[in-house]
């Protein structure tokens, strides 16, 4: 029995093929561009290719994200809040509380048993999100993907008081005028984002243990930042990008091999 999630997001478009023992297959991380109908079939074309697969051979898919509905292929649509808890809790299962920081926004759920028990959402701005970083990599001139070894090297982190992408840029630029290391500035703007959490995982409660999904959990200074803020260690999966889309590969393979009755 072989099932398959797709995560349509902001930034990336990201497919999980999973087979009725729970192992991952395959999986595919593609950029989502202009057309999310078009970057779903590309990340379902590529994770099926890698596993050896044909679309055949899926029994059942379901698509979540943002662009959830733009999946023609899809047999159903779930909420990323309900896959993320999933996925988190299948990786980690004492996961209780899960932070996924993605392109375009950033959210706080509290589980129970994988289950959706509360959440905190920020989906007005991209305030802490990954297109937040990218616009900062941008003013510093450096790569994104520097971003976090470059804070781990920070000396003396100099504070960024905003986490609006607008003011944060603007307050970047005057730090560069002042001649402040790129380090230490990179080291603020992680704490910023880190700020911002907590004070989000201060209104669904902080319980044990945590678990970091999205791309940003791929940026180690951010991820320290949060650890340092909450006072505990975070779980981060290999490829956390892929979370969401496994959350949404368990959920078809209950639809198609529902758990027995107790």
């Amino acid at each position: 029995m072989i099932v398959a999630g797709v995560d349509v997001g902001a930034l990336s478009t990201d497919t999980v093929i999973l087979d009725g023992d729970n192992e991952i297959l395959a999986y595919s991380i593609v950029n989502t561009g202009a057309s999310s109908q078009r970057a779903a079939r590309r990340s379902y074309a590529q994770a099926l290719a890698l596993a050896g697969l044909a679309e055949d051979d899926v029994s059942y898919v379901i698509s979540t994200g943002y662009g959830r509905q733009m999946v023609p292929f899809a047999d159903a649509q779930v909420t990323e809040i309900t896959c993320h808890a999933r996925g988190a809790y299948f990786l980690f299962p004492e996961t209780h509380t899960v932070i996924d920081i993605g392109g375009q926004d950033s959210k706080v759920i509290r589980v129970g048993s994988g289950r959706v028990l509360d959440f905190v959402m920020n989906d007005k701005c991209a305030a802490g999100t990954g297109r937040f970083l990218e616009v900062m990599a941008k003013a510093l001139e450096i790569e994104l993907e520097e971003m976090g070894e470059r804070s781990l090297q920070a000396r003396h982190p100099v504070t960024i008081s905003s986490t609006c992408t607008v003011f944060a840029e603007s307050e970047v630029v005057s730090r560069i005028a002042e001649g402040r290391a790129t380090e230490d500035i990179v080291a603020g703007l992680h704490a910023a984002i880190a700020n911002r959490i907590g004070a989000m995982l201060k209104r669904v409660g902080v319980q044990e243990q945590v678990t970091m999904s999205g791309g940003v959990a791929k940026n180690i200074g951010v991820v320290r930042a949060i650890e340092e803020n909450i006072g505990t260690r975070l779980n981060v999966y290999q490829e956390p990008q892929i979370v969401g889309a496994l959350g949404a590969a368990l959920i078809a393979l209950e639809k198609v091999c529902p758990a027995p009755p107790r």
